[in-house]
């Protein structure tokens, strides 16, 4: 799921969401940095506010102008199957759908969000409720998988799993975008709105490399105030 933190992204969900969900969201703010707070030591990766409509709403416009039109980019030559993980409401699926040499399909662990999916006009057959570390398709199934904000709300054993999970469904290469420290130290588990890793460049790559022997850096123009975007492509 995306990450919904920094004055950025305050100032966008006040200038476009309505008061109630604005409200909404707020309380969903408190409760979840209430229980961050309990188990931060752990690093417990929240899921409570994938179900949260107000989020769903916030899905709706957090990659405008930067990560959205740079996985158009990183996919327009591509051809084959390619797997969105994590893709919420579907918005970046509707939006590849323009490339016409690629399938893309999509899984996420909220029915509620999917469901949003569905509604924009995402084909069911092409959606998958599943978990990320678990992800229910065959080996090489996919040739591409992308995963946009996502990656860093996982725990570091989830974080693995992912990966693990993505080399072996996908027979090509994987492109994900993730927030790294301004300060490019490891801030560790951080929870100014959703909880998530703020860690430096070099440890994503260090986790990444666990799994793939090649992992490229390339920026992304997303930045808030104590982060800045990162895409890791990972290929063997």
């Amino acid at each position: 799921m995306e990450v919904v933190s920094g004055m950025k992204m305050k100032t966008v969900l006040k200038d476009t969401l309505p008061p109630v969900l604005l409200r909404g969201l707020k309380q969903v703010k408190r409760r979840m940095q209430a229980k961050s707070r309990a188990g931060a030591k752990t690093g417990a990766q929240e899921l409570d506010i994938y179900w949260d409509p107000a989020m769903a709403a916030a899905l709706e416009t957090w990659g405008e102008g930067n990560a959205w039109n740079e996985i158009q980019l990183l996919l327009l030559n591509a051809q084959g199957s390619v797997l969105d993980i994590a893709c919420g409401t579907g918005k970046v699926m509707s939006m590849l759908q323009g490339l016409k040499e690629i399938e893309v399909h999509g899984c996420d662990i909220s029915d509620f969000l999917l469901a949003k999916a569905v509604e924009r006009g995402i084909a069911k057959e092409r959606l998958t409720c599943c978990d990320a570390t678990a992800l229910p398709y065959p080996a090489g199934q996919f040739d591409f998988a992308y995963s946009i904000g996502s990656l860093e709300h996982f725990t570091e054993e989830g974080i693995h799993l992912f990966l693990q999970e993505c080399r072996k469904v996908v027979a090509k290469r994987s492109f994900h975008m993730i927030p790294v420290s301004r300060s490019q130290k490891n801030e560790g588990w951080i929870s100014p709105w959703q909880s998530y890793f703020n860690n430096s460049t070099d440890w994503w790559v260090a986790h990444c490399r666990r799994t793939f022997s090649k992992v490229t850096v390339l920026d992304s123009a997303w930045q808030d105030e104590i982060s800045t975007g990162k895409w890791l492509i990972c290929e063997d």
